[in-house]
């Protein structure tokens, strides 16, 4: 017997009986941005590896240590998307859809990264993300935080997650913290961990994001960021904390709050939870404006943010909140003869196109009465379709209540559809 294969660590499959949760959960975000008047875009797993370097930064996580990235037959290095902006603004460049325009955009599916797989984080784990370009004013950080904020309301969540904001300011305000940042962690030099040390010169933000617990006493009394912002920036800032209060979104400022990613400037912002444990962040964003002239178009202002969708279906899970799942059919056609199996098919298509949003299930496979009430009971139908050869001669059918205590009844076949629209 040849040997099993098995899904590569962290790869996920998504079984039918959790597939109904992730589609209760898409359901909502499709139904939430549109309501917005954002548009779908769509663009490849695969991109070319330099498209990430210039854009997340070569002395991140991601791109040192977490990007599968490989050779192709050609030579070129391609690598497996890890995040979706890079790709939303490859894409608007590439197409035209960005210089002097708006645009309001969301994009949904698998990314990648090589981490060690947990609880809420995995190799291959998908996302759901938005985009808006070439609005520079702080309205449009408040509109796609008051996006977010709606998508709780309407999952159930809202009690469970808080808002955190920070604003990293300008590029220069950034250079001037960063030198300041620096020079405090020289003083301490001898108390980092090894990932703080590693990251002092080359991301010294990051050390703030540090989890190690042995440094929160030095980390809290660092310089804080919002004491080099420029003036533009607080500004900006500034009224974005009033649009939010004034639309009624709680949150609280966070200076340690600084993103993973190097393309980000003023805005940033997480909804976390201490309902997941460790992985408690689960959406994030902000604003990145250099990111499309980084990478070759035209300058651009622009805000998103991303989820998880594995993070946010087991939060869901974990508070109970998902729906109760729908049965795999809602009518169980069962055939006795073989006359009746020829028909069976036939009739199954006639109610189809009749009832076009039920679910109708055939049975396949033959066998007796009972078993083929077994299979119905299993399918969780609330009706059952008994076509015996003798009924079909008469062309009529009976119909069983499979949930509900109501008396079987045999009817017509040309009045079946009316009669099952009737039960809705």
């Amino acid at each position: 017997m040849s040997k099993q294969i098995q899904a590569i660590r962290g790869m996920n499959d998504c079984l039918p009986q959790d597939t109904p949760a992730w589609q209760y959960v898409e359901q909502i975000l499709r139904q939430t941005v549109a309501s917005y008047g954002y548009s779908e875009i769509r663009f490849p797993i695969v991109e070319m590896t330099e498209l990430f370097k210039r854009s997340i930064g070569e002395v991140t996580d991601i791109v040192e240590k977490e990007m599968y990235s490989f050779a192709d037959r050609n030579g070129d290095s391609l690598t497996l998307r890890p995040e979706g902006t890079a790709c939303c603004v490859r894409a608007g460049n590439e197409h035209g859809l960005l210089y002097n325009q708006e645009q309001r955009l969301w994009y949904t599916g698998p990314m990648f990264r090589h981490e060690r797989p947990q609880k809420g984080r995995y190799r291959q784990f998908h996302q759901f993300g938005l985009e808006a370009f070439g609005i520079a004013s702080a309205d449009i950080d408040a509109e796609v935080i008051i996006l977010s904020s709606r998508l709780w309301q309407q999952l159930g969540l809202t009690p469970y997650v808080k808002l955190e904001l920070n604003s990293l300011g300008s590029s220069d305000a950034r250079a001037a913290y960063r030198d300041a940042l620096v020079a405090y962690l020289e003083q301490h030099k001898a108390l980092l961990d090894e990932d703080s040390l590693r990251r002092m010169y080359t991301n010294p933000l990051r050390v703030l994001d540090s989890k190690n617990p042995a440094l929160a006493e030095i980390l809290a009394a660092a310089p804080k960021l919002a004491d080099y912002l420029d003036d533009e920036s607080a500004a900006h800032f500034a009224r974005l904390q009033q649009l939010l209060t004034q639309a009624g979104v709680e949150f609280s400022l966070n200076p340690r709050l600084v993103r993973g990613l190097d393309y980000y400037n003023k805005t940033v912002f997480e909804w976390v939870t201490t309902e997941l444990g460790a992985q408690g962040t689960v959406c994030a964003g902000g604003r990145y404006d250099g990111l499309v002239e980084q990478l070759g178009g035209k300058a651009t202002p622009a805000v998103g943010f991303a989820l998880g969708l594995e993070r946010l279906v087991l939060l869901l899970q974990t508070l109970n909140l998902l729906p109760a799942l729908p049965a795999a059919a809602d009518i169980y056609l069962m055939a006795l003869g073989e006359a009746a199996e020829l028909a069976a098919l036939s009739v199954a298509e006639r109610l189809r196109t009749d009832l076009p949003l039920r679910r109708i299930m055939v049975h396949c496979g033959g066998g007796n009465l009972k078993k083929q009430m077994k299979r119905a009971d299993k399918s969780g139908a609330g009706i059952g379709l008994i076509l015996g050869e003798e009924e079909l001669a008469r062309g009529e059918i009976t119909v069983k209540w499979l949930r509900a205590d109501k008396p079987q009844q045999t009817i017509l076949l040309t009045e079946l559809a009316n009669a099952l629209a009737e039960q809705a």
